[in-house]
């Protein structure tokens, strides 16, 4: 299972991660009585199950470090991680929530250099570890590594008599969502939601086309955005406006129906088996591969891996970095896999617990979701990564709302990454 997705990202099934102290305890830094507390930035701790479930295996493993979450609202998370470290906060470990963040922070100095962790073992098998390579230098290694699939929920789709999605044209997706969109007793279900993110629209189709996101020339977005910006205005989907005015949460359109669809990443089925779990949702839900171009062979998705870095000006410089190494670990994957989270090290018995985990589907079209032929790094790491980043998001924005026209909101795109960034 998932033997495609590892070789596409450069991986291979491994049984474990020889990195030195890893989840091996130890005596923490000096200070406290030989007690340290570690503070950790995240984002929707209590909707996140997979950081409790790092940080519970950790302290376990060291009982003289405690850690301290920095809870961050997840819309937020980047600007104020950004305010943060240019005001010299000194938390020690930063979550890097993509490699657009980490491409920025890198870049500007601001994270303690991991060469050194990196090469104090084989690092090879840890899938995802090539985005995080600046120079051949590291300042974070990944622990989680996700891509992009299909959500739906099957009560929406038996109540309208349609079959479940398997293999979809983004044409048949978009026919499909109006078919689903439907109002009872004055709630309206949508057929899909897409969420706030230039993702949605700018790195699938990338990745489906083949477009390079730092070349400065657009036009491969084209498609997208008309099945986009088409299924607004059929009204097949929550306006992207609306979304963004509400902070439209993606879980609770999905799990209180709001939606029969959801195009996602796969750090998502932790959270739904959570709700699940706690009786907070209903819904019956399954998996499909993301929809494809018309013409393509085999499934082509996107994804990017998540890591931990520590902070240039962290208070406890090495147990943070101890904190790193043990979630790239064998035991770090193996406490993730519990709470249905796709670890960046993966092996045989990690991969055959993570599909017996209680509430997983079961039918062969959502363990296929798992397969996908290629996925692509959602977007490509440089030194340019976070200024194109910027503009690419500003004029989604703006032909989301409608201010501009695809059209000219990607000669914008074009004329600004051009003129502000590559010249």
């Amino acid at each position: 299972m998932r033997r495609h997705l590892v070789k596409s990202l450069g991986a291979v099934a491994a049984l474990s991660l020889a990195v030195t102290a890893c989840g091996s305890g130890g005596e923490p830094e000096a200070g406290g009585g030989g007690n340290v507390t570690l503070s950790v930035t995240v984002w929707n701790m209590a909707k996140t199950p997979e950081f409790k479930a790092l940080f519970t295996a950790f302290e376990q493993a060291n009982p003289g470090i405690k850690i301290e979450p920095v809870d961050i609202l997840a819309d937020d998370y980047p600007e104020k991680i950004t305010t943060m470290l240019a005001g010299g906060d000194t938390s020690d470990v930063i979550t890097m929530k993509n490699v657009t963040d980490y491409a920025r922070y890198s870049s500007r100095g601001q994270l303690l250099e991991l060469t050194d962790l990196v090469k104090s073992g084989d690092t090879s098998k840890l899938a995802g570890l090539d985005a995080f390579d600046v120079s051949g230098k590291y300042y974070a290694m990944p622990y989680r590594q996700d891509f992009w699939l299909l959500y739906y929920n099957k009560k929406l789709f038996d109540d309208a008599g349609v079959k479940y999605p398997q293999n979809m044209t983004w044409d048949e997706y978009a026919k499909l969502a109006q078919q689903l969109t439907k109002t009872v007793d004055g709630k309206k279900a949508y057929g899909t939601y897409h969420h706030t993110w230039r993702s949605v629209v700018q790195a699938v189709s990338a990745a489906q086309t083949g477009g390079d996101q730092l070349s400065g020339d657009y036009s491969f977005f084209t498609d997208q955005y008309n099945v986009a910006l088409g299924l607004q205005k059929a009204g097949a989907t929550l306006d992207f406006g609306t979304a963004t005015s509400q902070k439209s949460d993606y879980r609770t359109m999905f799990e209180t129906g709001a939606t029969a669809m959801l195009p996602m990443g796969t750090w998502y089925i932790s959270g739904i088996l959570e709700a699940k779990a706690n009786g907070k949702t209903d819904a019956e839900w399954g998996l499909a591969p993301m929809p494809q171009r018309p013409g393509g062979s085999g499934v082509t998705t996107f994804g990017s891996p998540t890591a931990f870095a520590v902070n240039k000006r962290a208070e406890h410089a090495d147990a943070a970095k101890k904190f790193v190494q043990f979630a790239a670990s064998k035991a770090g994957a193996e406490a993730i896999t519990k709470v249905g989270v796709v670890p960046a090290l993966q092996s045989p018995e990690i991969t055959s617990a993570y599909f017996s985990i209680k509430g997983m589907p079961t039918d062969e079209v959502s363990k296929k979701a798992f397969e996908p032929d290629k996925v692509v790094l959602e977007m490509p790491v440089s030194d340019k990564t976070s200024d194109i980043d910027t503009i690419l998001n500003e004029e989604h924005q703006l032909i989301m709302v409608g201010d501009k026209t695809a059209a000219d909101g990607i000669k914008e795109m074009n004329e600004r990454v051009k003129g502000e960034v590559l010249n």
